[in-house]
C-alpha cells in the first residue's frame, strides 16, 4: 500500500481538462501499459530541457537520446532534412515520436530545446549533419 503511494505522488499531475490529450488518465487504468513517461514530473522536464538546451558534443546528444528512451519511453529522431541546410532550425529535422502519456507542449518543448542547444554549440550540428554523410559526393 505504501508503494504505491509513493509511486502515484511522484507521477506527473493531470494536465487541465480539455487542454491535452495525452490520454493520462487511460494510461494509468490500463493495466500492465508503459507508465514511464508519467515519471517526468514538470520540475523533471524543466531539467531535461535545460539540459537539452546546454548540449556539450553529439555525443552528449546521442547519450540523452537514449537516456530519455531508456528511462521514460521517448523516442527523439534527429535528421538533416532532404535538400541544402541553410539554417539550424529549418536544416534539421527533429521528431518526438507520439507515446501515450506524453503532453502535446512537451512534445513541442524538447525539440525547440534541442534546436536551441544546436543553436548553442554549432558544433554539435556540423557534428550531427557530418554524421548523416552531408559531404558525400563531393
Amino acid at each position: 500500500m505504501m508503494e504505491a503511494m509513493t509511486i502515484s505522488a511522484s507521477l506527473r499531475s493531470p494536465c487541465p481538462p480539455g487542454l491535452c490529450i495525452c490520454g493520462r488518465d487511460p494510461l494509468l487504468d490500463t493495466p500492465g501499459a508503459d507508465v514511464r513517461i508519467l515519471l517526468l514530473t514538470r520540475e523533471e522536464e524543466k531539467r531535461l530541457l535545460e539540459r537539452l538546451e546546454n548540449l556539450k558534443d553529439l555525443a552528449d546528444l546521442e547519450r540523452l537520446q537514449g537516456r530519455m528512451f531508456d528511462q521514460l519511453g521517448i523516442r527523439v529522431l534527429i535528421a538533416p532534412k532532404f535538400g541544402e541546410v541553410r539554417t539550424v532550425r529549418g536544416g534539421i529535422e527533429i521528431e518526438v515520436q507520439e507515446l501515450p502519456g506524453l503532453c502535446r507542449k512537451t512534445r513541442k518543448t524538447i525539440p525547440a530545446a534541442i534546436r536551441r542547444g544546436l543553436e548553442n554549440n554549432p558544433q554539435v550540428a556540423f557534428d550531427l549533419l557530418n554524421a548523416h554523410d552531408l559531404l558525400r559526393g563531393t
